[in-house]
């Protein structure tokens, strides 16, 4: 459930109107309803207060300081893939014992600013990061806590770019390797083996992934204890979908913890989990104007003025995201179209073949479920600046990111002499 409803028909952002939101800021903008990312968050953290968990928002799905402060206020900790997204959840006060650090090419600075913050744990997920923490810690007086991101070679059945668990993803140990790393991790002076890290892809819609995956992990668990490695977190990773359209409908984040509790069910340990898309994904949408209605000789075309740069994953993933009128009227007979942005790329669309009311210019559009990596991944090819980010609270909203200018573009720029 989230909170972006028509009320007199005019869509709204809890009980704020986005063409009011759009007169006051302009278009394009991303919308975010702090309503709807509490509710996401509480409702992923009751499912499994069962058992002793850690939620650690992944921080990459969304990294906007006003999501971050909103979630961090609600008791999440965070998953982290950069030093740059450790500086953001700094920023919002977040202890480092909330905070797990993820990804396979950490540079030296990173881990030693994460060793500087005192952070959870780290994934590692090669045999030379494991090296890198043991020397840096090393140097600094501090034993890193770590766990293993392994890889237990399952299929996700989710789009390949976002497929992380197969064995030929570059991501994590190989299945097979695990026992002998952790034996040399044990045997090493400055890591301390925390925990066993498992994260197979995103935007999964099926449970049975989550469940082969645990297993493969959940017997490595008990033949580590078995050979004097007890660990103390098992991390199970993100990657639960939302529906973004009608199509498939994933599991509600309760059959999930059902599921995967069941399989830990007699295994004392600490459940850390790093959901990012299922928080953020539908509590954000992204408004558009339309600058033109083009009837090409094959299809029609609805040009709006947010593109590619702003929305990137129709383009890169073909992802579908539902598109609705911010006034609806019921003269308009419905249409089949393309509605495409600005850039100049034939890949510049943010959706294709759609049935869609009939579209005038100057008229406003919102795409759905645009939360998840649409601010995050965007850009400012064509030199385009980047959208102002708003956030709704109840019957007030405030820009949280103004829009980019052209001079903030160029500003660092100089001219070769």
């Amino acid at each position: 459930m989230d909170y972006f409803r028509y009320l007199d028909n005019r869509l709204h952002c809890e009980q704020v109107p986005l063409d009011q939101i759009a007169a006051s800021v302009g278009t394009p903008f991303y919308c975010y309803s702090q309503g709807t990312l509490e509710r996401h968050f509480d409702v992923f953290s009751r499912a499994f207060a069962a058992v002793d968990h850690l939620i650690c928002y992944s921080v990459k799905a969304n990294s906007s300081l006003a999501i971050l402060d909103t979630l961090a206020r609600r008791g999440s900790g965070f998953d982290i893939v950069s030093g740059g997204e450790l500086e953001r959840v700094k920023r919002v006060g977040c202890p480092g014992s909330r905070v797990v650090f993820s990804g396979v090419g950490k540079s030296g600075a990173e881990i030693q600013a994460a060793l500087e913050h005192d952070i959870l744990l780290f994934n590692v997920e090669s045999h030379g990061e494991l090296l890198r923490i043991n020397t840096l810690a090393g140097r600094m007086g501090k034993k890193a806590p770590i766990a293993l991101r392994i890889n237990p070679d399952v299929d996700p059945a989710t789009h390949p770019y976002i497929s992380t668990g197969l064995r030929r993803n570059k991501f994590g140990i190989p299945h097979p390797q695990a026992m002998e790393l952790y034996r040399l991790a044990a045997s090493l002076e400055h890591v301390i083996p925390m925990g066993l890290d498992c994260h197979i892809g995103s935007q999964l819609t099926t449970l049975e992934p989550f469940v082969d995956a645990l297993k493969r992990v959940k017997q490595l668990l008990i033949e580590l204890r078995r050979a004097g490695i007890p660990l103390r977190y098992l991390d199970l990773g993100g990657g639960l979908g939302i529906p973004y359209d009608a199509q498939q409908i994933p599991p509600h984040p309760e059959r999930y913890a059902e599921a995967l509790l069941q399989e830990l069910n007699g295994l004392e340990i600490t459940l850390i989990l790093e959901p990012g898309r299922v928080i953020v994904g539908n509590a954000g949408v992204l408004v558009a104007g339309v600058e033109y209605v083009k009837e090409g000789e094959e299809k029609r075309f609805i040009i709006t003025d947010a593109g590619m740069n702003d929305l990137l994953r129709p383009a890169l993933y073909d992802a579908h995201h539902t598109i609705l009128p911010v006034v609806r009227r019921f003269d308009r007979e419905e249409i089949l179209a393309d509605v495409v942005g600005p850039i100049c790329e034939s890949g510049d669309f943010l959706a294709k073949d759609r049935v869609l009311p009939e579209f005038h210019a100057g008229e406003l559009l919102a795409v759905r479920s645009a939360g998840a990596y649409g601010f995050s991944m965007s850009s400012n090819y064509n030199t385009r600046p980047r959208a102002a980010e708003v956030m709704v609270c109840q019957d007030r909203f405030a820009v949280v990111r103004p829009r980019e200018t052209i001079h903030q573009l160029m500003e660092h720029e100089t001219l070769f002499t």
